[in-house]
């Protein structure tokens, strides 16, 4: 059986185009038309990746994303009206691996889809196999931060600390590559494994989020740099 996606949107329309698109593909579709119903659903049935709506009645996509952000992990696309940066920059921020805009196409909604559940399966993997003794060559050690890359865990200062999915694969990517520069763009083709350009709010608010969660000074970061109009490169070195 394929993966189960919960689909959430007041707009049973959505829901079903949502429905037949996600379905061709293998993956079995569940559906709410309120954020009191998604909760519901999703406790009932544990979905692989969640296809949430921001405006419904009763909970919002907001409440209903930091309710499940508090007590799981799970992928979670929003999906938010055309032009509501605002909007976006809210539900990234509270934990969402991606969204689209309204209207989207149904083809790309699968292909984002596709591509997180892909990479969470991978992770989950490598997680297995890794299971017991860790070797060294599969941890990655700077100053004050450690990663993990067999269990997908991270350290600052010997705590463990809590990444999403793409926080993680963020972090990985710039560890592997140490002072390499990447743009926005090329972190979208590598992270979430899609190629398109323009609007990179989600790497933005995602280096945001990782900052906050591994730097010391995130205003000031120390491993995570900015470099002014490109985009981002890892030090990994002792600070002079």
């Amino acid at each position: 059986m394929g993966s189960i996606v919960l689909v959430v949107d007041d707009e049973t329309n959505i829901i079903d185009v949502c429905t037949v698109y996600l379905q061709r593909e293998g993956y079995q579709v569940i559906s709410a038309v309120s954020g009191d119903e998604a909760i519901r659903l999703w406790r009932l049935h544990s979905p692989q990746l969640i296809v949430l709506d921001l405006m419904m009645p009763g909970k919002n996509g907001w409440q209903v994303c930091e309710e499940i952000r508090n007590e799981q992990d799970v992928p979670i696309i929003m999906l938010t009206a055309l032009g509501d940066e605002m909007d976006r920059l809210m539900g990234l921020t509270m934990g969402a691996d991606d969204y689209l805009t309204k209207p989207f196409s149904p083809r790309e909604l699968v292909l984002r889809v596709k591509a997180i559940l892909r990479r969470q399966q991978r992770g989950q993997a490598e997680a297995a196999n890794g299971a017991g003794a860790v070797p060294s060559a599969h941890i990655m050690k700077f100053p004050e931060l450690e990663l993990n890359v067999l269990h997908r865990s991270v350290r600052v200062k010997g705590k463990e600390i809590e990444l999403t999915v793409k926080e993680f694969e963020l972090l990985h990517l710039f560890a592997g590559h140490p002072e390499q520069v990447f743009s926005r763009n090329q972190l979208l083709s590598k992270v979430w494994d899609i190629d398109y350009y323009g609007d990179t709010t989600t790497v933005t608010v995602h280096i945001r989020r990782l900052r906050e969660k591994i730097e010391p000074n995130p205003s000031q970061p120390r491993y995570i740099k900015t470099v002014w109009g490109i985009g981002y490169k890892f030090e990994g070195r002792e600070p002079s």
